[in-house]
């Protein structure tokens, strides 16, 4: 490992990718479709040998989230995907949905170390890891990855701030994890209470959009913040450069961008919706359609790392919409909606409130009580784990747009 590369596959000649990577596939397909029941059952009359280039890939059925769920509910916990044995899962995850996920076992299973290493993680640095480890494998995800790559990890989790900022002092941790807009709320509670929090110089984050504004602020106070794109199902597929052009794909995925509702691809340059192969021989996802929208960047990162670029997320296919680093659904909200028979119907817009995500529930219901708005401000934080304002409205108030959640933030 050099001073500027985390591993000489990130240079390798393009084409000798391409050619590595779909020489590998037809044995992970195999794989699947003889160990995994539901692997079988999707590929079954495919000519899976025959998958050597992208062309036989896009002809493949796609697999959805929302398919998982549905086959996760009706055969637990995994919906027959898992190609192997449960006890060969360092851990199992319940991410919202509820979806289950298995750990893979190995040092760095969701690929993270790469990520971190291009953010200028390295050897030595003490890490604070402010993503969630509770249930889901969010916290893990880049715990793994930094431990791969020789760092020493302070498993703080999400909330509980005061505390932090205490440890930031004594720890003096270099190097943080977490979402875009926590660092900020971390940063300024330590200002307020007077604690030295200027140890940290690096930082690595994910589970929201970096706007440029706040990425400047962190930049004034001393602070090199990149991003990666991870999901919990895939672990992390791209992450940022020093290049700061877009993300580049990690090594170990097929990354595919598609036409929204079909499995065709569309040309460099246009967005659709990303699709992504992983090579997790225990939990293979073979064009596992994430939702989420980005697109190709023509050309080659002036970091001298070879892989295509993405453009980083560019919103949801559909309307399930990441708010401070978890996914709300369309579901969700009919489920906030069930729970109150005074409601006839919602619509949860986020914003930004200046450097942090903001939600606004906006109901439509013939009562005015004020404890009307408390109870579904309640069952709103109980359903998302989310806080969010409560607005009551009349019936007929809302657009008639179909939008369950709408987006309202910029995207700069």
């Amino acid at each position: 490992m050099s001073d500027n590369q985390f591993d000489a596959r990130e240079r390798q000649d393009p084409a000798q990718r391409e050619q590595d990577l779909f020489a590998r596939l037809p044995d992970l397909l195999a794989h699947a479709t003889s160990k995994s029941s539901a692997w079988a059952e999707h590929l079954d009359g495919c000519d899976i040998g025959a998958v050597q280039n992208r062309t036989a890939l896009a002809a493949l059925p796609m697999l959805r989230k929302s398919d998982l769920l549905n086959k996760q509910k009706a055969n637990p916990p995994f919906g027959g995907y898992l190609a192997g044995d449960l006890s060969e899962a360092a851990r199992v995850f319940m991410s919202p949905g509820p979806i289950w996920e298995p750990q893979a076992p190995g040092l760095d299973p969701w690929n993270g170390a790469r990520s971190l290493f291009a953010a200028g993680f390295r050897k030595g640095d003490i890490v604070l890891n402010a993503f969630s480890y509770h249930l889901t494998p969010g916290g893990f995800i880049l715990d793994q990855g930094a431990i791969a790559l020789g760092c020493t990890v302070f498993p703080a989790g999400v909330g509980n701030t005061d505390t932090q900022v205490e440890a930031v002092e004594v720890l003096k941790p270099t190097a943080f994890v977490g979402t875009p807009d926590y660092l900020k709320i971390l940063l300024d509670r330590g200002r307020e209470q007077g604690r030295d929090i200027s140890s940290i110089k690096k930082a690595l984050v994910s589970g929201g959009a970096l706007f440029p504004s706040l990425r400047k602020e962190y930049e004034d106070q001393g602070i090199q913040v990149g991003q990666c794109y991870a999901t919990a199902d895939l672990g992390v597929i791209a992450y940022e450069t020093e290049a700061k052009e877009g993300m580049v794909v990690n090594e170990d995925y097929i990354v595919e961008i598609v036409r929204p509702g079909t499995g065709e691809p569309v040309a460099d340059g246009e967005v659709g919706e990303l699709v992504v192969t992983n090579f997790n021989s225990l939990y293979p996802l073979i064009r596992f359609a994430t939702g989420d929208l980005s697109k190709i960047i023509p050309g080659q990162s002036a970091c001298g790392r070879s892989n295509m670029r993405l453009a980083g997320w560019m919103g949801r296919a559909d309307q399930r919409t990441k708010v401070k680093g978890m996914f709300i659904d369309p579901a969700q909200i009919a489920q906030i909606v069930a729970a109150h028979p005074e409601v006839t119907k919602a619509r949860l817009a986020v914003s930004r409130r200046g450097e942090t995500d903001a939600m606004t529930l906006s109901v439509e219901t013939e009562r005015t009580e004020n404890d009307l708005s408390e109870r579904v401000a309640a069952t709103l934080r109980e359903i998302t784990r989310l806080k969010g304002d409560v607005e009551l409205v009349p019936a007929g108030a809302l657009p008639n747009d179909g939008k369950v959640i709408a987006d309202e933030r910029e995207y700069g």
